[in-house]
């Protein structure tokens, strides 16, 4: 698959002029993250956005993160939710990373507590 990195990088210029967004852990946010190298998770559409999953703050501008999908592929990396943005979605933890707030776009909603523990579980369990 052919990868647009030239857009990508027309819009990562943007972003990178906006201020960080106040944010949350267990908070799901619509965030640019944009075409990546290999396997690594890459965005969707025209602004290259894909819902994530806020795992840790570690600063007022960075925190952790694990990408969504709403391909629901079986896999001992992927942790399913349930509904999420109103479509049922898997948090894929083998792609955990870290991102500057200035990538996020709206918050889509929270997880529930339950759920959230059992993220943080699995994660613990694959370091």
């Amino acid at each position: 698959m052919k990868k647009d990195f030239d857009r990508w990088n027309e819009e990562k210029k943007k972003i990178n002029a906006c201020e960080g967004r106040f944010y949350h852990e267990r908070e799901v946010w619509w965030c640019s993250l944009g075409t990546n190298v290999g396997y690594e998770q890459d965005g969707n559409g025209k602004e290259f956005r894909r819902p994530v999953l806020v795992l840790k703050a570690l600063s007022r501008h960075t925190c952790l993160i694990v990408p969504l999908s709403s391909s629901l592929h079986r896999h001992q990396m992927r942790i399913p939710l349930g509904i999420v943005g109103g479509k049922e979605a898997q948090a894929i933890v083998s792609q955990l990373r870290v991102i500057d707030t200035r990538r996020f776009v709206s918050r889509m909603d929270i997880l529930k507590q339950n759920i959230f523990m059992k993220i943080q579980k699995a994660i613990k369990v694959m370091l």
